[in-house]
């Protein structure tokens, strides 16, 4: 399906920490090797987004070889107000193209009035020229990312020649109650593969893994209180 609302931008940055999820129960992460769904979709929120509107993202190129480079860390320990050493390994010198539209939250009928494709779309395309509205950054806050347009598919990739790339089983992205019809929180896993350096995804609820985590409320979101309503 071709949506008129599809855009493409250009990610990049120093180092990249999109962390598996079994490294962090020791205090020590490490990156999984590509981005995650959900990443992509908060570097996307974070160029622009509205309540009233949800991002998909359809697929995503890796553009740089990928490799690693471990860092010595001084986090807070989880039990205490005292700092730990612990190793993370984080993906260096990564960029990435990515290829994403929008569709309508369904479940915020009370912003049907802010439903105006042009306006959200226009409003994309000006954000991603200008870097984005909130910071970027590349799975966490130290890994600070930059955006700018490009064409999907355009340059060279190291990976154009590789022709599949299994990269096992993967954390995907999460549901929240604000996207869905139920109040819990569920996390969603999948098997990607990535095809000449191509990683085409899937949506949440295809997923074939996902998991309830618990009960989450609805974030509320009320116009002129919480909620700007942009001019076009």
């Amino acid at each position: 399906m071709i949506y008129s609302n599809k855009v493409s931008f250009r990610v990049w940055g120093n180092d990249a920490l999109f962390t598996d999820p079994l490294t962090k129960v020791g205090g020590e992460k490490f990156s999984y090797s590509v981005p995650t769904y959900q990443a992509l979709k908060g570097i996307t929120e974070s160029i622009y987004w509205k309540p009233t509107l949800i991002w998909v993202i359809d697929r995503c190129r890796v553009m740089k070889i990928i490799q690693t480079q471990s860092k010595g860390i001084r986090p807070i320990r989880y039990y205490s107000d005292q700092n730990d050493l612990s190793l993370y390994t984080y993906l260096h010198d990564v960029e990435y193209q990515v290829e994403a539209h929008f569709v309508w939250n369904e479940n915020r009928a009370d912003l049907i009035q802010d439903r105006n494709e042009h306006k959200h779309y226009d409003i994309t395309k000006r954000m991603i020229e200008r870097g984005g509205r909130r910071d970027i950054f590349l799975g966490a806050r130290e890994c600070q990312a930059y955006v700018e347009p490009c064409v999907f598919g355009e340059g060279t990739s190291p990976y154009d020649e590789v022709n599949e790339v299994a990269l096992g089983l993967m954390f995907h992205s999460f549901i929240y109650p604000s996207e869905s019809k139920d109040d819990h929180l569920k996390s969603c896993f999948w098997m990607p593969i990535m095809k000449k350096g191509v990683i085409e995804f899937i949506a949440p609820q295809d997923c074939s893994m996902i998991r309830e985590l618990g009960k989450m409320s609805e974030k509320q979101f009320i116009p002129g209180v919480n909620m700007m309503m942009e001019e076009r």
